[in-house]
C-alpha cells in the first residue's frame, strides 16, 4: 500500500468533525474513534446512541461492520494506522486484514491524540469537550493546580469528572453481556472508572491470558473489549521505530491471530487504536522554562509534549500569549486560544463545566518537535524517544480493521 513520506506524515490533518450529520467529505464524522462502540452495539443488535452519535445503525453502515451475535473490539494502545502500515512486513495477520480494500482507510482519533482523552472518547462514544478529559494533564478548577489523568493524581473523582454514560454501562443496563479483558491492575483504576465503566472485567496475568479470556467471552452473545498496551509502553521507552518495538509488534500480531483462531465462527473482530506515535527529535525540543518569551504570562503548563495547554496568569490576555508563541514557533506548531480551538471544534462540542479545564492557549506541535517544561517534568519525561498528542497523520490516524471469523 502507498505510505506518504515522513514529511507529509508529520503535517497537520484537518480538525475531525463529530456527529452523524458531518459532511462525508470531511475528516471524522462516522469514521472516528467515537463511532466504534456505538457502531458495534448496533452490529450485535443493541444500538446505543450517545450525546454525539444518535444513529448507531448509520455508523455501522458507514464503518462497514457486519451483523454478528458477538463482537470483540480490540484496542492496541499506540498502534497508529501509519505506524502499522510501515511495519506490515512483521505482521502476517494484520497484513491479511490490510489486503482488504475496506480496511485500507484510517479513521480519526480525538484531539489531543493521547490515551486518557481517547479512552474516554472511545468508551462514551462522545468527545473530550463532554467527557472533561482533555489531556494527559489539565487544570483542576477546584484546586487551581494541574492534575494528571492516568492515575488521576490531584484530580477530581473519576465519576464526577467524566459524567457521560459509557456504552458498556448502557449495554449492561439492558442485560447485554459486556466483558472487558485487560490487566488486573486496571480493573478498578481511576481511568477505567472514568472511561470504561460497566460490564464484567476480567484481569488476565499475561497477554495470552487476556486473549484467552476474550475468546472465551465471545462464545456468548454480546460485546467483548480487549486492551493491549505493549506497543505504547515500548514506544515510549525505546521508540516506536526500535527493534524492541518491532519485536512487541510481532507478538501482538501473533496474539491477534490466536484470537481470530479461537473465537467462535461468526464473531466480529474490530482492531483499532487510541493514537499513533512519532519519533521525537531532541534537537527540536523546546523548554518553556528556558524561554522567557514562551513563559511570559503563563501560570501553568498542562497537556503533553506534543499538545500543551497553557493557563494564563490572572489578567493576562490569552491572545497576547498566543501571538508570542506563534512568533516564536512559526510553522512548527498550530497555536490557538481556547476560544479558537472551541470554535474550530477541536474538542468536539464543549460543555460549559469543561471550558476552564482546557488551556487558555492550546499548542499542537508539528514535525518532530516536543514542548516541555523542566520546572515540573523529569528528565526522563522530557526525553521520551516516541510521543503523541498532536494532529499529525502519524498521531491522529488510527486503524479500523474488520474481520469476521
Amino acid at each position: 500500500m502507498d505510505v506518504p513520506d515522513i514529511e507529509e506524515l508529520l503535517t497537520a490533518t484537518p480538525v475531525a468533525a463529530y456527529g452523524d450529520d458531518a459532511d462525508p467529505a470531511t475528516r471524522g464524522g462516522a469514521l472516528h474513534l467515537s463511532s466504534l462502540l456505538p457502531a458495534a452495539s448496533a452490529a450485535i443488535g443493541h444500538p446505543v446512541p450517545t450525546a454525539v452519535h444518535q444513529d448507531p445503525a448509520a455508523l455501522q453502515r458507514a464503518l462497514g461492520l457486519p451483523d454478528a451475535r458477538s463482537a470483540v473490539v480490540v484496542l492496541v494502545d499506540g498502534l497508529g494506522y501509519w505506524n502499522l502500515a510501515m511495519r506490515l512486513g512483521h505482521a502476517p495477520y494484520l497484513r491479511s486484514l490490510m489486503n482488504d480494500a475496506a480496511n485500507q482507510r484510517p479513521i480519526a482519533t480525538c484531539a489531543p491524540s493521547t490515551t486518557v482523552s481517547a479512552m474516554a472518547t472511545f468508551g462514551t462514544g462522545t468527545c473530550p469537550g463532554l467527557t472533561g478529559m482533555t489531556g494527559y494533564t489539565q487544570l483542576n478548577p477546584a484546586t487551581g493546580t494541574i492534575c494528571q489523568l492516568i492515575q488521576f493524581t490531584d484530580a477530581p473523582d473519576p465519576a464526577d469528572l467524566q459524567r457521560q454514560p459509557t456504552v458498556f454501562e448502557a449495554l449492561a443496563g439492558r442485560e447485554v453481556r459486556v466483558t472487558s479483558c485487560g490487566l488486573m491492575k486496571f480493573r478498578d483504576s481511576p481511568l477505567t472508572r472514568a472511561a470504561l465503566r460497566g460490564g464484567d472485567y476480567r484481569g488476565g496475568v499475561t497477554p495470552l491470558d487476556r486473549v484467552s479470556d476474550a475468546a472465551r467471552s465471545a462464545r456468548e452473545p454480546g460485546l467483548t473489549y480487549l486492551y493491549i498496551r505493549d506497543a505504547d509502553k515500548t514506544g515510549h521507552a525505546h521508540g516506536w521505530d526500535s527493534d524492541k518495538w518491532i519485536g512487541v509488534f510481532e507478538r501482538i500480531d501473533a496474539h491477534l491471530a490466536l484470537l481470530r483462531r479461537s473465537v467462535p465462527k461468526g464473531t466480529l473482530i474490530v482492531v483499532t487504536a487510541d493514537h499513533g506515535m512519532v519519533t521525537a527529535d531532541p534537537a527540536q525540543r523546546i523548554d518553556v522554562a528556558a524561554d522567557p518569551t514562551l513563559s511570559a504570562g503563563v501560570r501553568l503548563v498542562g497537556g503533553e509534549p506534543r499538545c500543551v495547554s497553557l493557563y494564563a496568569d490572572d489578567g493576562e490576555d490569552p491572545s497576547a500569549i498566543a501571538e508570542r508563541w506563534r512568533d516564536r514557533l512559526g510553522e512548527r506548531a498550530i497555536v490557538w486560544t481556547r476560544d479558537e480551538a472551541v470554535a474550530h471544534g477541536l474538542f468536539g462540542p464543549v460543555d460549559a463545566r469543561v471550558l476552564p479545564m482546557i488551556g487558555d492557549v492550546v499548542v499542537s506541535a508539528l514535525g518532530a518537535m516536543t514542548i516541555v517544561d523542566s520546572r515540573t517534568q523529569s528528565a526522563q519525561a522530557m526525553s521520551l524517544p516516541s510521543v503523541h498528542g498532536s494532529r499529525t497523520m502519524l498521531e491522529s490516524d488510527i486503524p479500523c480493521l474488520i474481520d469476521l471469523a
